[in-house]
């Protein structure tokens, strides 16, 4: 195969990439703090002995975006919204995880777990107790859990130290693999939710972009098999 049919193959596989990625963003712009996510085109360039480099497009990188999701307010006392930079702790069967998405609820042990049942991490990484039968629940702008005025615990509400190290798990569900620090900007709402961030118009305007990129490429290969055939003809006549 030559180089241009190589190239568009390579071309080919990463607007599918791309295209199972912005359906992913589509299927999740209802879920509550899901972060939409992207697809980077790079150069992979490899050095070859005595002869000139070779190099080929890949769509291997992924970019999520973090910018702030529009709130819906739901009168739930264990809703909770990150305003500004910063995730809600909690702990997995992996570990320690970051998330934006804040619907929380005490389990049978008052424990405050999200609807995984992963428990609410506090700044220290213990699990966030509320205790049996608190009442008016009121959290403040630091994340700080008081009921009738007397404070019964506080969710950790921390930053990756480096935001471009963090790894998706799952739509809300990140890994911080360089570690956290508390974000002291942020501020915690109560009886809110953070809505996806994924603009829908866009995405689905994105994806037919994809979709006539990849036809396009698919025209260009069966003119060039064509022509290879063409050739292959003459040269056999």
């Amino acid at each position: 195969m030559e180089n241009a049919g190589y190239t568009t193959i390579t071309r080919q596989s990463g607007l599918m990439r791309e295209m199972r990625v912005v359906a992913n963003n589509i299927a999740n712009a209802a879920t509550s703090g899901f972060r939409q996510e992207g697809v980077i085109f790079s150069e992979y360039v490899k050095s070859v002995d005595n002869a000139a480099s070779l190099s080929m497009g890949q769509a291997d990188a992924r970019k999520t975006s973090f910018a702030q999701g529009a709130l819906t307010q739901t009168g739930g006392q264990f809703d909770f919204a990150i305003e500004g930079d910063g995730f809600f702790l909690v702990q997995t069967p992996q570990g320690e995880r970051l998330t934006r998405a804040g619907s929380f609820t005490p389990n049978a042990d008052g424990d405050l777990v999200t609807p995984d049942g992963f428990q609410v991490l506090d700044p220290g990484g213990a699990p966030v107790f509320i205790p049996p039968g608190a009442s008016d629940i009121a959290v403040s702008a630091d994340g700080t859990i008081s009921s009738e005025g007397n404070p019964v615990g506080q969710m950790g509400v921390v930053q990756p130290v480096d935001p471009q190290q963090l790894v998706r798990e799952d739509g809300v569900m990140f890994r911080a693999d360089d570690g956290y620090e508390p974000a002291d900007q942020a501020r915690v709402l109560q009886r809110f939710i953070e809505n996806s961030n994924v603009n829908p118009v866009l995405q689905l305007t994105r994806m037919i972009e994809v979709q006539r990129a990849y036809e396009l490429g698919a025209s260009f290969l069966e003119a060039e098999d064509e022509r290879v055939r063409q050739a292959m003809r003459a040269l056999s006549q």
